[in-house]
């Protein structure tokens, strides 16, 4: 058993959010793999589903994004799952746009989600970096509580498709093909250059 972690804010008024991605990818992997309708409990909205075979669960914390950690960690308990089984979906402000990476372990690079997640369960994790680029140091706030723009829908869309088409890989532990698979979904020309 698994457990995917999307973090986001709730509320209508965030969905759209670049700090929503987390809960965007949520949502295709729901959709794709055909899980349980969303249901409330651990303060977020959780859903089960088969990938490979392997019972996934999916939590959406409904706490707002700073204490994350509070819906994570009663359920990862409940599950009795490791730190090591837990996937973490979030948004990357040192990615370029379009851009992913996965990787175990590692520090929160000033994420109040994932620093509130390590403070519960510690740093061992499973962390699924999506690209969101980054303004000057000033705007951060304002551009992460921003929602995406129709322009950035070209390199969005075929992201959060690739994170839900490849999500078997995860389960399966290959990370590096996950990763690469994901990438290639995303057109080339589609992919912004962050000065």
């Amino acid at each position: 058993m698994r457990l995917f972690v999307g973090l986001g804010n709730p509320g209508p008024k965030h969905a759209m959010n670049r700090h929503n991605i987390g809960f965007m990818a949520l949502d295709v992997i729901h959709q794709r793999h055909k899980f349980s309708p969303w249901s409330q409990k651990f303060q977020g909205l959780v859903s089960d589903g088969i990938i490979e075979n392997e019972k996934i669960i999916l939590l959406k914390p409904q706490t707002f994004m700073n204490v994350s950690g509070q819906s994570v960690y009663p359920c990862s308990f409940f599950y009795k799952l490791k730190p090591e089984e837990i996937v973490v979906f979030h948004d990357e402000l040192d990615l370029a746009p379009g851009k992913i990476r996965v990787k175990k372990g590692g520090g929160s690079a000033g994420h109040n989600g994932l620093k509130s997640i390590e403070q519960n369960l510690g740093p061992e994790f499973w962390r699924v970096r999506l690209g969101i680029g980054r303004t000057v140091p000033e705007d951060i706030s304002r551009y992460v509580l921003g929602d995406f723009v129709q322009s950035e829908g070209k390199w969005l869309f075929p992201l959060l498709a690739g994170v839900g088409e490849y999500a078997p890989l995860i389960v399966k532990g290959d990370m590096d093909a996950y990763m690469s698979k994901v990438a290639a979904n995303v057109p080339a020309e589609e992919k912004p250059t962050i000065n």
